[in-house]
């Protein structure tokens, strides 16, 4: 174990039997490798950037810090005119009875000007909910190797059983908890989120119940989960030796428990992407730059709609409001 690492690198979830042919649905073949990491550990758990990634990172924090200095203030005022307007509203809903924890895919597919627009737009919109005075977690998801890690490494050690289950081990992060009540922009802490050796796998289904779990033990009344996503979930090593629907038949499966216990409102924004196959409510936007636009507008429906809403008037309401650019 890193040094000083022990209290933040945590397993998941209860280990299942390795080699059980027999379990059903879906299962990991083992989770003893699985993290969680809070932001500021991040580059002591998955160690130093060589040169030619530490250049790529530095060159996308400047564009995030100074390219994007326009972008930002234009959607800091369309969030401000939003945040208004809600508390304005004729049914402003309780906000300080309110959590949202917004989930953002770190698939490998993410890398590069989604992944750099991915990070201003997060802090976009936690600044608009911090305004409202909502509490908000930020959380990421990813896999910490490739292909596959130890949990593939143990399941070729065994003989390859049949039914394995996950054979990755997951990456999960958080770049803000719910109880840090700072307001404005957290800057630096998403620093790390444009490490371009970070975005590997997306094992999604657990990804959302893990966030879904962190909500369910908040005491506010009123809970809510957006996930930003640019497509289906994938596992090279998972998905051959599972079938290729193992873990998008997973992801379904979880977001429908989530919609019908209703105690987490569960909401997506495909991000260049369609996510309506997996989520009851979600709108898409078509390029990385209409991402921060199109997560205020989904935030702010859902907000004032509590939940009722469906997602076509989602889509509706995203595309019919006015363009801040």
């Amino acid at each position: 174990m890193l040094r000083g690492l022990g209290k933040h690198l945590k397993s998941l979830f209860v280990a299942t039997p390795r080699g059980d042919t027999t379990t059903p649905g879906y299962h990991a073949y083992v989770t003893l490798h699985d993290w969680i990491v809070p932001s500021s550990k991040l580059s002591s758990a998955i160690g130093p950037l060589s040169g030619k990634h530490q250049s790529a990172l530095d060159t996308a924090w400047a564009e995030l810090e100074n390219g994007l200095a326009g972008w930002r203030t234009k959607h800091l005022i369309q969030a401000a005119d939003l945040a208004a307007g809600i508390r304005n509203g004729p049914s402003a809903p309780d906000l300080a009875n309110t959590v949202v924890s917004i989930l953002v895919d770190h698939s490998g597919s993410m890398r590069g000007q989604k992944m750099l627009y991915a990070a201003a737009s997060v802090d976009i919109a936690q600044e608009f909910l911090r305004t409202l005075g909502i509490k908000v977690e930020l959380l990421g998801f990813t896999t910490r190797a490739w292909r596959g890690g130890y949990s593939r490494q143990t399941w070729d050690a065994d003989g390859r059983p049949k039914n394995p289950g996950r054979l990755n081990d997951l990456l999960h992060i958080v770049y803000r908890e719910a109880n840090d009540m700072r307001q404005g922009s957290i800057g630096h802490a998403l620093k790390v989120m444009l490490r371009p050796d970070l975005l590997k796998e997306n094992i999604d289904g657990e990804a959302i119940e893990w966030a879904a779990d962190r909500l369910r033990k908040r005491p506010e009344r009123r809970k809510i989960l957006l996930v930003v996503s640019d497509g289906a979930p994938v596992d090279d090593s998972t998905l051959h030796a599972n079938g290729p629907r193992y873990l998008q038949d997973h992801l379904f499966q979880v977001a429908v428990q989530l919609e019908t216990a209703g105690d987490v409102e569960l909401l997506a924004v495909g991000f260049c992407s369609y996510v309506d196959n997996s989520y009851r409510v979600s709108t898409n936007c078509e390029a990385p730059d209409e991402l921060g636009r199109t997560m205020l507008m989904a935030l702010q429906r859902q907000l004032v709609a509590g939940g009722t809403m469906s997602a076509s008037d989602t889509a509706d309401e995203v595309g019919s409001s006015p363009s801040p650019n």
